[in-house]
């Protein structure tokens, strides 16, 4: 009883350290655990008393028993037999690659992430880069909106900036899910993203396999009445023209619906522009098929020297270089109305039918997109630039132009919010960020196009081109 046990250094050590972890494991961890939900519940509590739209159960589901139900989902289970038939693979190996797309795909939505942390970032850095403005169209309909809808913003998509902007402006209203291109798949931003409700896509994936755990999650989530965000065109644009609409997305969400008895689903048409799209340059130089690509050290250097020049300028230096970024909202559009118009039953239509009807739908909420994307200062200057620039002209002559263009505008209806008293300053403006990046020539008072940069004002002009010229 006596006798004295001797153990080595290095086993003392581990001893030690495996009680230490059992001490928090057993003893700490649960009461952190306890006290950082009881945070988040008041946080929840507290957010969706002052939201139109409340965050729903489905966000607050944890990330595992979603992936549960992505995976045993009749319709998953059906694929996950027909891709290890066609593989000629076993079940279990099928199940496998189901539970690591549905992994891949499932976020684990934070609401204390997103209000406390999310929406922080969002507004700094959004009112770090731009003067931000905000526009509704209809804004009585917007009001009117059943709060228990299931609202999707269907918005163009001319920068990453996008994503910042739009969850920046709607945070007093909702929590928005997005999904996310693969460009977000790098830590530690993925976890931030997926906190926030985003959710990861392969773009032009045609496993078959993995399209049907995606086109679940979406359907399950837009019949839980989760507040989305999409950009139907896919991508960027990279002539500043709006692109064709993409229907994967939109067949998802409505594919099985009844309007009669489901929950309501309502679009609502979000426009978006700026003075300065930070990967303007970078998306020019992708038409040039004879451009040598970017190697990914020069991305980052590129970046970080952005971010550090943008965050060593004076506020009004930094307006003065990014201008103004701007958002509108449009008039609603009910999908329940729509198919009742259309006298058509789309849970029981054809593939090729459902397409069709979907297409007919996508093109009317681009359409509806467009006439509330808004017209501002540098893209009517590069328009104004571009049609009556090339020779070297006063800056009166253009201004006077412009002052033109917008009478014109205002006639078509066009959202355009630059007032008669601050015309003069504000095209001064635009004219100073076009001459500063060197797109404009300047000579003796006189202006014209800089040739080599005639992609990039065309690149600007192009986001309000459905505004045809008057002759």
């Amino acid at each position: 009883m006596d006798s004295v046990i001797t153990l080595p250094f290095w086993l003392f050590i581990m001893l030690l350290l495996f009680a230490a972890v059992m001490v928090l494991d057993r003893f700490l961890l649960p009461g952190v655990r306890w006290y950082l939900k009881r945070r988040v519940n008041r946080a929840i509590e507290e957010i969706n008393t002052r939201l139109d739209i409340q965050i729903r159960p489905f966000q607050l589901t944890r990330k595992q028993a979603l992936i549960d139900q992505l995976v045993f989902d009749d319709q998953v289970v059906t694929a996950i037999r027909e891709y290890a038939t066609e593989h000629d693979m076993p079940y279990e190996v099928a199940q496998a690659k189901a539970i690591k797309y549905a992994t891949e795909i499932a976020p684990s939505f934070n609401a204390y992430v997103y209000f406390r942390i999310g929406y922080w970032l969002s507004k700094k850095l959004a009112r770090l880069l731009y003067r931000v403005r905000v526009g509704y169209f209809d804004k009585d309909q917007l009001k009117q909106i059943p709060t228990d809808a299931s609202v999707v913003f269907v918005m163009n998509h001319r920068s990453n900036m996008d994503y910042v902007l739009v969850s920046f402006l709607v945070a007093e209203k909702t929590a928005l899910s997005y999904a996310v291109g693969e460009w977000a798949r790098i830590w530690p931003l993925q976890t931030l993203i997926k906190s926030m409700g985003a959710f990861f896509v392969r773009r032009n994936s045609r496993n078959a396999l993995y399209r049907k755990v995606l086109e679940r999650y979406v359907n399950l989530a837009t019949r839980a009445g989760v507040c989305q965000a999409v950009f139907p065109e896919g991508g960027l644009t990279r002539d500043g023209e709006i692109r064709a609409p993409k229907l994967g997305f939109l067949d998802y969400m409505l594919r099985d619906y009844h309007p009669d008895r489901d929950r309501q689903i309502v679009f609502v048409p979000v426009g978006i522009n700026y003075d300065r799209v930070v990967e303007d340059k970078t998306l020019v130089r992708k038409l040039d098929k004879a451009a040598s690509r970017r190697s990914q050290w020069f991305v980052i250097r590129t970046t970080v020297r952005f971010f550090i020049k943008t965050l060593l300028m004076q506020r009004k230096q930094r307006w003065r270089r990014f201008g103004y970024a701007s958002v509108n909202f449009g008039k609603p559009v009910y999908a329940q109305f729509f198919f009742q118009e259309a006298g058509k039953d789309f849970s029981q239509l054809s593939k090729e039918d459902r397409f069709s009807f979907v297409a007919e739908l996508a093109e009317g909420l681009m359409a509806s997109v467009k006439q509330v994307i808004p017209i501002l200062p540098v893209p009517l200057m590069s328009e104004i630039m571009l049609t009556h620039g090339k020779q070297w002209r006063s800056e009166l002559e253009l201004k006077v132009k412009a002052v033109e263009r917008i009478k014109q505008l205002r006639e078509q209806g066009a959202p355009i919010t630059i007032s008669d008293a601050a015309c003069e300053r504000v095209l001064s403006g635009a004219m100073d960020m076009l001459i500063g990046r060197g797109v404009v020539e300047e000579e003796n008072n006189l202006y014209r196009v800089n040739p080599e940069a005639v992609g990039l004002l065309r690149y600007y002009a192009n986001s309000i081109n459905h505004w045809k010229l008057s002759p």
